[in-house]
């Protein structure tokens, strides 16, 4: 396993991130805790979870995905061994049943959060605390363009400074940002550096094969401020694998079982799809390990967050991290990229 700086941390993070976010829906305890101990004897030791989760946000299931960790970590006592992320939900998203709705990055919303979720996660400290998405009205969540409303939002210098204090009190050691577009990561970096604030040392967006959004604005600010992007949605919801190629649906599949996930099953997402899924069986790749191969190898890329439900799955994915592409068949994403270029931001 590769591993690369958290921004301009000391933390060494694995290439590969565990990502959480079915644990409590898709995924028992038990799954749950099979995951973390295949990762760990893979060499991943970054794991990334959020308050929300799982997903789909429901009031039956919040903050199990945290409570599962935190379990893992009581029963295992190897806390120490792991760089651990959380995040702090934004407004909207469908959600009304965490802290009445009504969320915001002020100094009542982040504490409470903070500690609950430390709470849940049975542990002192939370290496990596982010803002799942801005609070303020901009396009994320699959908007490319941005269209300009006027609304109030908690000011970015209190939201900075409320996580300094927590960084202070020893209750997280680095903040990073997330879903966040490119004035957003530049005015938290300028604000952090002029005001002696925590600098953000990371930024989990979407990237994958059917969105490349990210090329656009925010890999220069990547590599040049080393706040590098920890990808999420690598195989945009599966879609990559194949598994749904000719319109199939497989039961117990996320596309399968909640309708809310369709962000990549567009005619041009399912189209580009195809073509990505035959390029890497005709190079006798399978297709959701160069889809991951592809994210990993981005210069601007930090940790790629892979998900599953099945340790089946895992393998699969963990599988990707020993895999280089050629030149031939970074070509032929090119060319698939040229003629549907992100045809699902």
């Amino acid at each position: 396993m590769e591993y690369r700086k958290l921004g301009r941390t000391d933390l060494d993070v694995s290439a590969l991130c565990l990502g959480t976010m079915t644990w409590g829906e898709q995924n028992s305890e038990s799954e749950g805790h099979a995951q973390i101990e295949r990762a760990k004897a893979s060499g991943i030791n970054f794991i990334d979870t959020a308050e929300m989760y799982p997903v789909p946000p429901r009031a039956e299931t919040y903050s199990k995905t945290e409570q599962i960790i935190g379990s893992y970590f009581k029963q295992r006592g190897d806390r120490a061994d792991w760089i651990l992320a959380s995040k702090i939900a934004g407004p909207g998203n469908g959600i009304s049943h965490i802290r009445d709705g009504q969320l915001k990055f002020n100094r009542q919303h982040i504490v409470t959060a903070l500690d609950a979720s430390l709470k849940r996660l049975q542990t002192d400290w939370i290496d990596l605390y982010q803002l799942h998405w801005p609070e303020r009205p901009t396009n994320f969540f699959g908007q490319l363009d941005y269209k300009h409303k006027d609304a109030e939002f908690t000011p970015l210098e209190e939201t900075l400074e409320v996580l300094d204090e927590q960084v202070k009190a020893g209750k997280i050691r680095h903040i990073g940002l997330s879903n966040e577009t490119p004035w957003g990561t530049m005015k938290f970096l300028q604000l952090a550096e002029s005001r002696g604030w925590p600098r953000a040392v990371s930024i989990q967006n979407p990237y994958n094969l059917l969105n490349r959004a990210f090329e656009v604005g925010l890999a220069e600010v990547a590599i040049r401020e080393q706040c590098g992007l920890l990808a999420y949605s690598p195989l945009a919801f599966g879609m990559l694998s194949g598994k749904y190629e000719g319109g199939a649906r497989p039961a117990g599949a996320r596309i399968s079982l909640f309708s809310r996930f369709a962000r990549y099953t567009n005619p041009q997402s399912e189209a580009a799809c195809s073509r990505y899924v035959a390029l890497a069986r005709e190079h006798g790749l399978d297709p959701a390990q160069m889809a991951l191969a592809f994210v990993t190898a981005q210069p601007f890329v930090t940790s790629n967050i892979i998900g599953a439900t099945s340790l089946e799955q895992l393998d699969s994915n963990l599988a990707s991290a020993e895999l280089k592409l050629s030149d031939e068949v970074i070509a032929g994403i090119e060319a698939i990229h040229k003629a549907q270029p992100n045809p699902a931001p």
